[in-house]
């Protein structure tokens, strides 16, 4: 069960930064930096470190600004749920589970970073724009998960299972907001409307 709620912390943190989560495993938490960590323990760890260290910088920085969000909205959404599967896998080797298991964790932390992503992508378009204190938000608490990761995965899961919970509203006060722009009478908010939401 802890190792579930590892999972649950480290793909939402991936969920929200793709290269953050992964450099702070390798250096914080792997005596031979990334030995556990699929495909990258095939790489020479200085070269991963340059790829991570630079990703990350990139994210830390472009997530700042409104056409760097929606950059990085994009590839995350490509990446995020691959590196949770990533993630997911690096804690099934950590605990010395093989097999089925394995494959389940990579499946659990490839969709638990894929909905954290979503909820992120669908507030970046409602609102047009991210706050500043969003971005800083995210960056702390994708530190943060990572950390309770190895070090209390009970807290770290609770986290994430109220980030869930949080997907959950945003996705019901979406759908009430999409439904109250169609007039009275009216079935189909779509309707006599030539531009997308």
């Amino acid at each position: 069960m802890i190792e579930v709620l590892a999972v649950l912390s480290l793909s939402a943190a991936a969920g929200m930064r793709i290269a953050l989560p992964l450099l702070l495993i390798g250096l914080l938490y792997s005596d031979r930096l990334w030995a556990n960590v699929p495909l990258l323990s095939a790489l020479p760890p200085p070269l991963v470190l340059g790829m991570l260290v630079g990703w990350s910088l990139v994210e830390l920085l472009l997530s700042k600004e409104r056409l760097g969000q929606r950059w990085l909205q994009s590839i995350g959404l490509l990446f995020s749920p691959f590196v949770g599967a990533i993630v997911g896998i690096t804690i099934a080797r950590t605990a010395q589970l093989e097999g089925w298991m394995s494959i389940i964790l990579g499946i659990l932390g490839s969709l638990v970073a894929l909905v954290i992503h979503l909820v992120q992508v669908g507030w970046f378009y409602r609102l047009k724009s991210v706050p500043l204190w969003v971005a800083f938000v995210q960056d702390f608490l994708c530190v943060a998960l990572v950390l309770l990761a190895f070090d209390a995965p009970r807290q770290g899961g609770l986290i994430v299972l109220l980030l869930l919970w949080l997907a959950i509203r945003s996705s019901t006060a979406w759908r009430r907001w999409y439904r109250q722009q169609a007039g009275k009478g009216q079935k189909n908010p779509r309707r006599h409307k030539q531009d997308p939401d």
